[in-house]
């Protein structure tokens, strides 16, 4: 495995061609972009999610041009402050064409499942997200491994056939 860069990270989220597949396994998350909106959320002021477009137009250039982007998130239910947040920000994320799923902690007890967050682009890499106790990110690594990609695909295969859709899940 071997350390990327977050411009790096950045670049890799733009430059797949067919396929991207994403696990979100944690409670909640801390990214410097996020935290002033959430922070709004909380205070029940208003959000125009204009933060969000530039990954929704890159969402849909993909899209458009014909590759799949899945989203599986294994949450606690109840759901945490922060996944409750995110369901209201995932809405046009979603309708931008990213398939995002919803599925309880309770139902992945026999899944073996990677200890970080990941991506797989193009069936050809492999990037772990690694986070602090407190959810700000704190590093990338990449592989091209193929065992590692088949865990992670398989993994996620298994987490997203007892997923929610995200119009249908009901926090």
């Amino acid at each position: 495995m071997e350390d990327i860069s977050l411009d790096e990270f950045r670049r890799l989220l733009n430059d797949f061609k067919r396929s991207a597949i994403h696990l979100e396994t944690r409670d909640a998350y801390g990214t410097e972009t996020e935290i002033p909106h959430m922070a709004k959320w909380a205070a029940g002021e208003p959000d125009d999610l204009e933060w969000l477009q530039g990954w929704c137009d890159n969402i849909r250039s993909h899209v458009d041009a014909g590759a799949s982007i899945r989203r599986a998130k294994i949450v606690s239910e109840p759901l945490s402050d922060y996944q409750r947040w995110a369901y209201t920000v995932l809405t046009p994320i979603a309708e931008a064409g990213e398939d995002i799923r919803w599925t309880p902690r309770r139902l992945v007890s026999s899944i073996a499942v990677p200890g970080n967050d990941y991506y797989v682009l193009d069936d050809e890499l492999v990037i772990f997200m690694h986070f602090s106790g407190n959810g700000l990110a704190t590093a990338h690594t990449v592989s091209t491994d193929p065992s590692d990609i088949e865990k992670c695909r398989t993994a996620f295969e298994q987490v997203w056939a007892l997923a929610t859709p995200h119009s249908e899940y009901k926090p």
